[in-house]
């Protein structure tokens, strides 16, 4: 979604929600057959990987990647990256690429493409494809401030040149999605174009039976990996929230999710230990609720941390979240970065802890005093506030009911409001909201998460769509720390980097951290197996991020 972060690394996506009903006869009608396709019932061996989608009830025909609202699985099973991240085991898979080198001053990085890649129409994957790439990147959505230029030293060579000394680059570059150069030169507006019928050089690029609730995708019959086409295709269902998705998933009738399942034991794995199975591991981005820094009196650190302390993050954590997640502390770091943590400042942490009486002496001490049970603003108007989450995510609605029963032991009323994700979506982007529940950036290092949280580089004035700091705040003294850390090249250098951005996090309390989002995943192995454990991490069980293409071409049909 960012122009800065490359769509490959988005969050899960936020989009249109209708109603459960024509969804759960979508299901029933592909799960009897009644498409005539091999769904998920079928156990012949040739069925399809039969995926649902919580927070999209209708789809698009959309597989343009520039574009946020591009269909599910454009990145994950139809453009490929130069190398595949995985956060489970934090390595690094050659995929389009089969090698890379960066240069000792960081200032640029090579890489070495496979050869006998060939685009889903026949034609060879070649280094100018590359190139266009990112020429493009950057003149639809900007991002990549660092990179000078981009240059096919042969056919099989790329050289990435950037203005200044870049370590990080890497993570932003191998995993970005590449795109044939002889299709997308010729597209007048790459901004608008939906790319119904999309040529990539991933395994399932053929669309097929495409419907509003529902499609499929097909094997790419010049796929590079033909061995590890293993699977016939994918399905993909559409749902109006997480209710009527995980019925059908708990039912047996899909075979993989991301979405949230409250008492996972007793609804999905005890109707069928041997097959069903799911993995949490705290690889997720922390879950934040941001004010918008644009509002009085959200533009006050003193109230944001006044605000935080109100909050009961166990209670959200063991109530909303099912105790699946962990709260979060004063440092902002998800547990997938806990080697980066500055463990002291962690242990100090004082804002980042319920304490209402705390919360309510420091909005006193902002001006913000309380007359008659109510907190009053600086301008005598009563202190009250909205917070937005979209309608599909029924675990993130808990979450701000309990802020808002927090929060009124202060003297604050605050509105939950729930309209479709598009709606949500769209006041972030434009700076109109009070309040959100809002995922974070999540890559290699914390890099990425502070960049999103306090880079002024990031901040987008209202009404200008932003892509990522919806809460538009941001500090020069970050800016200062972030390029220092981009710059290092060895880890102790970025230490001390990253040491003084978690200090300067604590100080501007940019964002009110609330819990590290475990990668959710859950499964039945009873007609695919190869899935990605807790024994064998090689990806998350997610199926909306970088690593879902390790599973697509692990997985193998039970034969039956």
């Amino acid at each position: 979604m960012a122009p800065s972060r490359i769509p490959s690394r988005r969050p899960r996506a936020v989009l249109r929600a209708v109603t459960a009903t024509a969804a759960a006869a979508l299901v029933l009608s592909a799960c009897t057959g009644g498409s005539g396709t091999a769904g998920a019932g079928d156990t012949s061996g040739n069925q399809l990987l039969t995926i649902p989608r919580e927070d999209l009830a209708t789809f698009t025909r959309n597989f343009n990647p520039l574009s946020p609202q591009a269909a599910p699985m454009t990145l994950q099973a139809v453009y490929e990256p130069l190398a595949v991240h995985s956060m489970a085991d934090a390595k690094d898979t050659p995929w389009l690429a089969t090698k890379w080198e960066q240069a000792k001053d960081g200032k640029s990085l090579t890489f070495t493409l496979r050869d006998g890649v060939k685009w889903s129409d026949g034609q060879a994957l070649t280094a100018d494809d590359v190139v266009y790439t990112f020429e493009l990147q950057k003149k639809v959505l900007g991002g990549f401030d660092y990179l000078d230029k981009v240059t096919a030293v042969d056919v099989h060579t790329v050289k990435f040149s950037f203005n200044k000394a870049f370590s990080t680059a890497f993570f932003e570059i191998s995993g970005h999605y590449i795109l044939p150069k002889h299709i997308w030169s010729k597209v007048k507006d790459p901004a608008k174009f939906t790319n119904p019928n999309p040529v990539g050089t991933g395994p399932y690029t053929k669309i097929e039976k495409f419907q509003s609730q529902s499609y499929e995708l097909r094997k790419n019959p010049d796929y590079w990996q033909p061995a590890k086409q293993q699977i016939a295709g994918i399905q993909m269902l559409a749902f109006s929230g997480n209710d009527s998705a995980n019925i059908a998933f708990t039912n047996g009738e899909v075979d993989w999710t991301q979405s949230f399942i409250p008492d996972i034991e007793k609804s999905f794995v005890a109707k069928d230990k041997k097959n069903n199975h799911y993995w949490f591991p705290a690889t997720g981005a922390v879950i934040n609720w941001q004010l918008n820094t644009t509002k009085a009196p959200f533009d006050d650190p003193a109230v944001r941390k006044a605000l935080s302390m109100a909050v009961d993050r166990d209670q959200i954590t063991k109530v909303a979240m099912n105790g699946y997640a962990e709260p979060a502390d004063c440092t902002g770091l998800a547990r997938t970065y806990d080697k980066w943590r500055d463990t002291s400042l962690a242990a100090s942490c004082t804002w980042t802890k319920y304490d209402t009486d705390a919360a309510a002496k420091a909005l006193d001490a902002a001006g913000y005093k309380e007359s008659g049970g109510k907190r009053k603003l600086k301008n005598g108007k009563n202190f009250t506030l909205d917070i937005s989450v979209g309608s599909a995510s029924s675990d993130w609605i808990s979450v701000a009911n309990i802020i808002k029963q927090n929060l009124a032991k202060v003297g604050i009323t605050a509105t939950v409001k729930t309209p479709d994700w598009s709606a949500v979506q769209s006041s972030y982007n434009t700076g109109t909201f009070d309040t959100g529940i809002v995922w974070s950036n999540n890559g290699a290092t914390p890099y990425e998460y502070f960049r999103g949280v306090m880079s002024t580089k990031m901040v987008q004035p209202v009404g200008k769509q932003a892509t990522e700091n919806y809460h538009r705040f941001g500090d020069k003294k970050a800016d200062k720390l972030i390029d220092a850390f981009a710059a290092a090249t060895d880890e102790s250098a970025q230490r001390e980097q990253m040491n003084g951005l978690q200090e300067l996090y604590n100080k501007d309390t940019p964002v009110v951290p609330l819990f590290t989002g475990p990668e959710w995943g859950a499964y039945t192995d009873a007609r695919f197996t190869g899935w990605p454990t807790e024994e064998n991490p090689y990806a998350t069980l997610g199926n909306r991020n970088g690593s879902t293409i390790l599973v697509l071409t692990s997985l193998k049909p039970v034969k039956g």
